[in-house]
């Protein structure tokens, strides 16, 4: 429901962003007599989905769900369950931000910048960490199921989040939450800042998408905050990616503070939002 719900939350699509994601959409023969997309894409393909039908392919080169999911969502259910090699496939579009179909004849690039977003089962049975029913999995049968997600793969994930079940009386409160409309008030402004921050990187709209270089000269770190990171970093045997990946979330927690410098409390947040890397989880 939560992934679902987080095109909502996001800017609405660009009038260059709805002209390319049309143009996927096209490519691939599902406009469905639309003439231009105007909402936000969510794609949740199946766990059996093959290799072809995540990245893209056939005789003539079509788009995949990655692809598909350009400018959107991408939420992948029960992540565990997907074939490791399709997963694996999907490391270099994620960091390039496009596919490349080759053939004999030609090669086809599709864009892929999308938000990736994966669920999965703690365990083996889902119970472990529940305080209603016990687990049954050993530890080496843990370890062996959180294996299938390899350390190069979960780099690419900016937040790893534990969510645990919800009591009966949560779940029939009447109680109303926050709208996704406030929500997206607060995510535009945060990107308005960005939007401004980047205006001569070429390429650069968000956060997200800030290179070694870009991360250097827009992610200050007071030296509290610079602390706090290396120990963890240390502690956690964290590689650069996911230092990397950390600097980008502590940038945009400071940005919804309005806060032009990364604070120690930024980066612990960010920190905390990565609960694979940490040794109690693993």
């Amino acid at each position: 429901m939560l992934a679902r719900r987080l095109p909502s939350i996001l800017p609405p699509l660009s009038q260059a962003e709805a002209i390319e994601t049309t143009a996927i959409y096209s490519a691939a023969g599902k406009l469905d007599g639309a003439s231009l997309l105007e909402e936000r894409p969510f794609r949740a393909p199946h766990h059996d989905v093959s290799l072809a039908g995540l990245i893209g392919g056939g005789g003539v080169p079509r788009p995949g769900e990655i692809s598909l999911a350009h400018n959107g969502v991408l939420f992948l259910d029960e992540l565990l369950e997907f074939q490791r090699p399709v997963l694996e496939a999907l490391r270099q579009p994620l960091e390039e931000r496009k596919v490349t179909i080759v053939r004999v004849r030609a090669a086809v690039s599709y864009p892929a910048s999308v938000a990736l977003v994966a669920a999965m089962n703690p365990c083996p049975c889902g119970h472990r960490g529940s305080g209603r029913r016990s687990c049954i999995c050993s530890g080496d049968r843990v370890k062996r199921y959180l294996g299938r997600l390899s350390g190069p793969m979960l780099d690419r994930f900016d937040l790893h989040l534990e969510v645990p079940q919800i009591d009966y009386a949560t779940l029939r409160d009447d109680r109303v939450g926050e709208p996704s409309a406030r929500v997206r008030e607060r995510v535009m402004a945060a990107r308005r800042v960005q939007s401004e921050r980047f205006a001569d990187v070429p390429g650069c709209h968000s956060n997200a998408q800030l290179g070694g270089r870009q991360l250097r000269e827009h992610c200050r770190i007071d030296a509290r905050g610079e602390q706090h990171l290396e120990r963890c970093a240390t502690r956690f045997g964290l590689s650069g990616r996911a230092v990397h990946r950390i600097l980008r979330v502590a940038r945009t927690i400071a940005d919804l503070a309005a806060s032009p410098l990364i604070l120690a409390d930024h980066v612990a947040e960010a920190v905390a939002l990565r609960a694979l890397d940490r040794d109690i989880t693993l």
